[in-house]
């Protein structure tokens, strides 16, 4: 069975972001929650990851991300196409949307520009210029919903493009077809 890995953001030491030395999961409810990560990073376990569970995550991207594992998985596979920044943005995000400190959201909103939208960025991700300039103007001033644009066309592009990559991938069908082997014996 192919390993999984944590989904943990590689940046750059110096942007020291509250979210580097964790791994991020979700609840049952849906919500983006943080977890420290263990040491060492562990496979699943097809006891915990049941067929049922992953079956689901062929209905929509937004069921895939909802799942503890599934977002590891996913994660797995974006890191095999070379394109996990996307799904490193999106989680990125949703976290800057609960920040309530106005001066903590102003550091935090460069710190996601200068790794991630800014032009030749360590992580850009693929934006227009439209989008990049108005996002420049708009962490002058930050909210809660600065890179809302980007979350958007991020999103579009993993459930257009590496979600149904994933769903035909290796590794979701193997572990697919073993937790469904497992439920018959």
């Amino acid at each position: 069975m192919p390993s999984l890995v944590t989904l943990t953001p590689r940046e750059p030491q110096d942007l020291n972001m509250d979210i580097d030395k964790k791994t991020v999961g979700y609840s049952s409810g849906g919500n983006l929650k943080a977890r420290p990560q263990s040491k060492s990073s562990q496979p699943a376990n097809t006891e915990e990851l049941c067929f049922d569970e992953m079956s689901q995550w062929s209905q929509s991207l937004d069921r895939l991300l909802s799942s503890k594992y599934g977002m590891k998985i996913f994660q797995a596979f974006l890191k095999s196409e070379f394109s996990d920044e996307n799904l490193e943005f999106w989680v990125v995000c949703e976290d800057y949307k609960k920040i309530k400190s106005s001066f903590r959201m102003s550091s935090r909103a460069k710190k996601i520009f200068k790794c991630y939208i800014q032009a030749e960025a360590p992580r850009e991700i693929n934006i227009d210029h439209k989008t990049r300039e108005v996002i420049r103007t708009n962490i002058k001033v930050p909210s809660s919903v600065c890179f809302d644009d980007a979350q958007k066309i991020v999103y579009g592009l993993m459930e257009r493009d590496s979600y149904p990559r994933f769903l035909k991938s290796d590794i979701y069908r193997t572990l697919l077809s073993s937790t469904s082997e497992s439920m018959r014996t």
